[in-house]
């Protein structure tokens, strides 16, 4: 086999979970108008619809601003802009129909494909485009008249669910209807948070052009709380506009029941597969939910454990146990968890006397080496060992001596080890012995 075909296989297998897990969920998935523009805009539409072969409700919202204002621009239509909001009079509002509209047709178009021997061969979606979204006017805020320019009431729950049982896509714009029959031009981040809310989505998923959220000093913000969020937002470091608008967004859903939120790049290619199906991602996640944490190990835990530690059992890292053995020792153990998988573990086994302890099966999945984890994990098992009344720890390697000396372990023997351990010493493995009091 060749190092890319097991690759492939590799990424395959380590995706079914996620297959598994997102059939039969909603999600909500907002395209900027930038990402519209794009020549391999296609891309996307395939990926998009892969998701709906696997079983996934697909809700899109389009995003239509660089189109709104290229259109004005081409009529002589000057644009104003309070608040970040466009003020959309009647001139504005025919550009902004236009727009949509040639949105719209495209995007319909593009799900349309099938030719043979492209990613849309025999896909069959039906897209479906409607009066879901119903508007009010913003009206008249500090003086300024809004006229055309609307904000979401509600969303028609009932009739886009509907269409979801039916396996099609349903498609929403940034236009909105009013009881009276007016159009309203829409904020596309709020009819995609509006109706992620509204749909009780699991995830909704924002592809603009950044990879998401930096801190000041540019590096990429992995994680974060819809608390984190909105305090990055309130000291007003996000300089993109589209960013601050899509975080606002992520925010606002992740805080009123969607459990995860997701702003990805659109100009990376793939990038929705790699967010949704791999464990790390490419983008920022707002969540709620601990996405990785640090535990007390549970029966169900066993099965990752012996996964995470056979290698290092087969390398003679670990002396080897029996799942038999793991079952009945599991609450011994600590385990970090990282989007349902064991990604680091460790066990505490104290001795007659109470006053000791030994540190055993410390392992970290070889992704995630290298980042603190093991450190992490270590001050959770101290603080459980101070608990039961520990005041020293032991722990015996073959292999991983430095590291124990970094986390504060000093040398000892196998004199130091308590009684009945040192009884049980086995020669032949040769450990070396560390102790840390506590």
């Amino acid at each position: 086999m060749t190092d890319q075909n097991r690759d492939y296989t590799s990424w395959f297998r380590n995706s079914s979970p996620y297959i598994n897990a997102h059939r039969g969920r909603t999600f909500v998935v907002m395209i900027s108008g930038e990402a519209i523009e794009q020549p391999d805009f296609h891309h996307i539409v395939h990926d998009l619809a892969l998701l709906n072969s696997l079983g996934i409700r697909l809700v899109l919202v389009h995003g239509a601003r660089p189109q709104i204002s290229a259109r004005l621009s081409a009529r002589g239509v000057a644009t104003r802009f309070e608040h970040h909001t466009r003020i959309t009079d009647s001139a504005s509002l025919e550009a902004v129909l236009d727009a949509v509209g040639a949105i719209r047709l495209r995007i319909e178009g593009l799900f349309s494909m099938g030719l043979a021997n492209s990613p849309m061969h025999n896909a069959s979606i039906q897209v479906v485009c409607g009066n879901f979204v119903i508007a009010k006017p913003v009206g008249v805020r500090g003086g300024f008249d809004y006229q055309h320019t609307g904000e979401v009431r509600r969303v028609q729950i009932e009739a886009i669910q509907k269409q979801l049982d039916g396996g099609n896509i349903v498609l929403l714009s940034p236009i909105g209807c009013s009881p009276t029959g007016e159009l309203f031009n829409l904020n596309s981040e709020e009819v995609a948070s509006t109706a992620a809310i509204s749909l009780k989505a699991e995830k909704i998923i924002f592809m603009g052009d950044t990879a998401g959220v930096t801190d000041e000093q540019g590096a990429l913000l992995r994680e974060m709380s819809p608390q984190e969020a909105g305090q990055l937002l309130a000291r007003d470091v996000i300089k993109h506009d589209n960013t601050e608008r899509q975080l606002t967004a992520a925010c606002h859903a992740a805080s009123n029941g969607v459990a995860r939120a997701h702003l990805i790049n659109f100009r990376d290619d793939g990038a929705l597969l790699r967010e949704l199906f791999t464990r790390d991602g490419c983008g920022t996640l707002v969540t709620r939910e601990m996405y990785e944490n640090v535990r007390g190990a549970y029966i169900e835990d066993v099965g990752g454990i012996i996964e995470l530690i056979e290698p290092l059992e087969t390398a003679g890292t670990l002396v080897r146990r029996s799942r038999e053995l793991l079952e009945n020792e599991i609450k011994r153990f600590t385990i970090i968890e990282r989007d349902g998988m064991v990604i680091g573990c460790a066990a505490l086994y104290p001795f007659d006397d109470g006053k000791a302890g030994e540190l055993a099966c410390v392992a970290v999945h070889p992704d995630y080496r290298n980042s603190k984890r093991g450190r992490k994990m270590l001050e959770h098992i101290e603080k459980r060992a101070i608990q039961q009344g520990i005041r020293e720890l032991f722990v015996l390697t073959t292999q991983t001596a430095h590291w124990f000396q970094e986390l504060g372990f000093k040398p000892g023997s196998v004199d130091d080890l308590p009684g009945e351990k040192k009884l049980l010493y086995n020669y032949q493995r040769n450990s070396k012995v560390f102790r840390k009091p506590l």
